[in-house]
Order: C-alpha cells, then sequence, then structure tokens
C-alpha cells in the first residue's frame, strides 16, 4: 500500500493502537499473530511506517476488524463526490485499491473500493474478515479461493467468505472491478467508542 500523502498512514496509526489494546495484544504477539516485524508495527503505530495492502489485510485478518475500521473513512453529507485524483492510493503485489465509500447500517458495515489488478499480476490474500463481492467492469479475472478457480469477464460477479485464503489474477492485460467489502456486526470492534480513547497500548 504506497500512500500518496501521511492521512493514511495517521489514521492507520490510531486505530492500530486502539484495536491491539482492545485485543489486549502486545507488539510482541501482533508480531508474532500477523509475520510483521515488531519494528514495522512500531512504526506503523508512531505514522512513520508506509504500509502495504498485504500489511492492512494481515491486521484485519489478525485484529478481526474491517479494513475501514483501522483507515478510519470519514463520515459524510448527504451528496458524496470522490474524485479519482484526490483518493489515495493502495497498493499492493499485483493490486491498487481506491478506498471510496464505508456504508452503514445499523452495525453492518460495506465498504466499497475501486480495484486494479495490474497487468500479468496476482494479489494473494492469506484470508481476512468479512465477504468479499467482486464485479469485473474491464478485462479478465481469474478468481482462486482455497482449490476452486473460476475465470470472470466484464459485468460478471462472484461473491465469497474473506476468510478463505484467495488471490486475484490479471489473465490478459489490466483488470477494473468494483471491490465491496462486507461485515456483520459481529465482527466489528466498534473504534469509535469514546471509552477506548484513553485507552493505554500494550507494550512489548
Amino acid at each position: 500500500m504506497s500512500v500518496s500523502d501521511g492521512s493514511i498512514r495517521g489514521m492507520l496509526a490510531a486505530n492500530l493502537r486502539r484495536a491491539r489494546t482492545q485485543r489486549g495484544l502486545s507488539l510482541s504477539e501482533l508480531s508474532r499473530r500477523s509475520k510483521i516485524g515488531k519494528a514495522t508495527l512500531s512504526q506503523l503505530e508512531s505514522g512513520a511506517g508506509n504500509p502495504t495492502i498485504e500489511t492492512v489485510f494481515s491486521l484485519s485478518r489478525v485484529l478481526e476488524v474491517p479494513i475501514s475500521d483501522l483507515l478510519d473513512t470519514p463520515p459524510t453529507g448527504e451528496l458524496t463526490v470522490v474524485r479519482a485524483a484526490e483518493t489515495e492510493v493502495l497498493s499492493g503485489e499485483g493490486v491498487d485499491l481506491r478506498p471510496l465509500q464505508r456504508i452503514e447500517s445499523g452495525d453492518a458495515v460495506v465498504e466499497v473500493f475501486d480495484q486494479r489488478v495490474r497487468a500479468g499480476c496476482r494479489q494473494e490474500s492469506l484470508g481476512h474478515v468479512g465477504t468479499e463481492h467482486t464485479i469485473v467492469q474491464a478485462g479478465r479475472l481469474g478468481v482462486r479461493v482455497e482449490g476452486e478457480e473460476v475465470e470472470l469477464g466484464p459485468g460478471d460477479y462472484v461473491r465469497f467468505d474473506a476468510s478463505r485464503p484467495h488471490s486475484y489474477t490479471a489473465l490478459d492485460g489490466e483488470v477494473r472491478s468494483v471491490l465491496l467489502l462486507q461485515y456483520g456486526a459481529e465482527q466489528r470492534l466498534h473504534l469509535s467508542d469514546p471509552g477506548l480513547a484513553g485507552a493505554r497500548p500494550v507494550e512489548g
């Protein structure tokens, strides 16, 4: 996840500390479970790190929280316009994601992303919380979910349990798609709880 400015880094720093504290995890334990170096986690919590998609999805999986609970998409008014040129791009091994919107209904959440799978690239995921929905707009996308493989073209849709290991592959040039991540009430950490504001991080 390459970050175009410091805003995502700052939001991730604060939310990661709160999520880790609520889970009662030390830096060392979070490092062990996520397989992310302790020094890297310390940098992320200080706002000095430069995380990747793989890092954010790994933290989402281990902490069992939606991506937007870590990146803290701000609330919006009645009319929302997201300009492509003004949106930070989160990049991984084979995918570029632009967070567009967080939709809340009760305790349920749906995150909306513009997703680009780069030509000839594959993006692997060990899995994370939520249900994943992808609608292909252009190109041919190979989707693997554990032992199952499907090929999608423009207009095709796939849905699966995102906790299962999965991957996206651009089969013939670049693939453009819309990615939706859906979370139930039981998958929310409720980081907005004011009681967490003064919570003291567990170090070590």
